[in-house]
């Protein structure tokens, strides 16, 4: 009996060290590969629309004009989606994420190991999250970047974003009706797969390179992109996802 008693708890201690020495790795390739920088693809391009990367200290949104001669973000992504329906908003923030994550978080308080076991590891669902500001709301800060995109690097961010939401035949995007955090926002289903390797962050991070912004090589945190263009990424408020 004390053998098998020595046998298991020694099985147990090994799981321990490499459960701990996995988390080490992640976490030294986040920080390491976060803080490796991919370089604006042009640097002389003409800044000819304004967005911003916005971060609650977790997560990270991208922050698009409503309306522009390229796209009509209304159209997609309707203000009567939301509880307000306030067509005065001129800037929407659009961000990936589990939608397990999304829907049943609304504070990192209410966190579930459930919840963040399946988004972890690749067993759950994705959603869109679009969240309309006032562009006076938008001032450049720790949490809230700036950004001037000539009028072709944004043409491969609206592509981006626009692959990332889940379409019906129709080709409209998917309302998840019901759910918001307040009244100027709303969910939609997404395409991909949420894990500890491709987080909403990530998204980010890709939506950068797809439209030749400065990036980090990889990063499931919104500090390596925030690290990027020297700022901390200290949270507004707190929010979830």
């Amino acid at each position: 009996m004390a053998r098998i008693l020595r046998k298991i708890l020694k099985i147990a201690g090994l799981a321990v060290v490499v459960l701990v020495a996995v988390v080490a790795v992640y976490l030294g390739a986040a920080f390491g590969l976060g803080r490796i920088p991919v370089a604006k693809a042009d640097p002389a391009a003409p800044a000819d629309v304004r967005v911003f990367i916005r971060s609650n200290g977790v997560h990270s949104d991208l922050v698009l004009p409503v309306h522009s001669t390229q796209i009509d973000w209304s159209r997609e992504l309707p203000y009567d989606h939301t509880q307000s329906n306030d067509s005065t908003f001129d800037y929407v923030g659009i961000g990936w994420g589990d939608k397990g994550f999304y829907m049943d978080t609304p504070t990192w308080a209410q966190l579930k190991a459930s919840t963040a076991l399946k988004a972890g590891f690749w067993l759950s669902t994705t959603a869109m999250h679009a969240t309309f500001y006032r562009a006076a709301g938008l001032a450049p800060g720790p949490a809230c970047i700036v950004l001037h995109l000539s009028r072709a690097e944004y043409a491969r961010l609206i592509a981006y974003v626009q692959a990332s939401f889940r379409r019906d035949a129709a080709g409209q995007v998917e309302w998840i009706p019901g759910h918001s955090y307040g009244a100027d926002d709303a969910f939609y289903e997404a395409n991909s797969t949420y894990s500890i390797l491709y987080t909403c962050n990530t998204w980010t991070n890709d939506a950068l390179k797809a439209a030749g912004q400065k990036a980090s090589l990889w990063t499931p945190l919104e500090a390596g992109i925030f690290y990027q263009y020297g700022r901390t990424g200290k949270p507004p408020e707190e929010t979830g996802q």
